[in-house]
């Protein structure tokens, strides 16, 4: 079973010796300090499927990426099969080794397939409710199951567009969708079902360890679907114990939208604290997603005085570069996802990798300005 290895990963990170504090060692694996994301919205646009992941995959990978970022519903799953392609050329051309490589997914969006199959429902009521994976009831808005019996389907369905035997973390994706249908209690019940199979999948070989992917899961008590991150911890205890694989969570984070790092949304212990000091506190550890806002960041240039305190040196030439600096800087994230489908683009957003992560001093200024 070819998996991340600590001694494969930190190679990979000696052939980039100029990038200096780029890499993160967590878990017993080196992480680069960025990762490639794979989301496009709207997945039923055309212009989706017009594209490919494929050159821009290799392109980060060769840049110094070693974590790649993807879910069964991005694109219906085209941009796994496309991280498979890369990855498969990569590894044919022996220019990397699997075991160099921390590969992601997710379930729970029903992801359907591409090409589109000509009536949805009829392919849910085929492949999922006929299946047994799920009932009607269990599917919230046509599109999103929470049974541990569609989530381990899913995975499996992943591991195979991707071409690989084992994910080395695999999220349970925006389980708050069905928070507000279920309520918090049986919202819970329906989570130890699903890490409960969760901890079967790492015996099986198919995960290494897993992990929660959110939107708005752990910082919005507006909207209802907050979710306490110790809860989960404790639900991971009690189906695995105190060696229990749950790991890691994912999260938004960046430039505008900051609030992982100051807004107290979580209760470890009964105290007050923000989602990455409860991280902390219980050891989880935090990859952020989004972190250029699906390019929304940038209808209007940044503050000079934010570029000052990212870039001191004014080495960096746009406010993506900035984006990702300030970022790839947070304390408490071991990595941060961003998205880009041109190689160029990939290339040229990775010269930041050049110089060193800003000082906490410099950083902690940056929610002043």
């Amino acid at each position: 079973m070819a998996e991340a290895t600590f001694d494969d990963t930190l190679n990979f990170a000696k052939k980039f010796k100029n990038y200096k504090d780029f890499y993160i060692k967590h878990n017993d694996l080196i992480f680069s300090k960025l990762g490639l994301g794979t989301f496009n919205k709207e997945p039923y646009k055309e212009e989706n499927y017009v594209f490919h992941y494929i050159e821009g995959v290799k392109e980060a990978i060769r840049s110094g990426i070693n974590l790649i970022d993807t879910a069964s519903n991005y694109r219906y799953g085209q941009s796994e099969k496309e991280i498979g392609i890369a990855l498969k050329e990569l590894l044919d051309e022996d220019e990397i080794k699997r075991e160099e490589l921390i590969i992601c997914s997710k379930g729970g969006f029903i992801q359907l397939d591409y090409p589109f199959p000509e009536n949805p429902y009829e392919w849910i009521d085929e492949k999922i409710i006929k299946a047994k994976l799920a009932t009607k009831d269990d599917i919230e808005l046509d599109q999103h199951c929470l049974t541990a019996d569609f989530i381990e389907w899913s995975c499996k369905k992943s591991l195979e567009n991707v071409g690989i035997d084992c994910f080395d973390i695999y999220y349970l994706h925006n389980p708050e969708m069905q928070i507000l249908k279920l309520g918090y209690d049986k919202f819970l019940k329906k989570v130890e079902s699903i890490f409960k199979r969760f901890e079967k999948m790492v015996t099986m070989g198919l995960i290494k360890n897993y992990g929660v992917a959110v939107w708005n899961g752990f910082i919005s008590e507006i909207s209802g679907e907050n979710i306490n991150l110790e809860d989960l911890v404790n639900i991971a205890k009690k189906v695995g114990g105190e060696n229990h694989h749950f790991k890691y969570i994912q999260t938004p984070f960046n430039i505008g939208k900051t609030s992982i790092y100051i807004l107290p949304t979580q209760k470890v212990n009964g105290e007050e604290c923000t989602l990455l000091q409860a991280a902390h506190r219980l050891k989880i550890g935090v990859i952020s997603s989004s972190s250029l806002l699906q390019m929304n960041l940038f209808k209007k240039s940044f503050k000079p005085e934010t570029g000052y305190l990212l870039d001191s040196k004014m080495v960096l030439e746009n406010d993506i570069q900035l984006a990702l600096q300030f970022v790839r800087s947070t304390p408490g994230i071991i990595s941060s996802l961003f998205a880009s489908k041109a190689p160029i683009h990939i290339k040229k957003n990775l010269e930041i990798t050049k110089i060193k992560a800003t000082p906490r001093a410099n950083y902690d200024l940056m929610y002043r300005v």
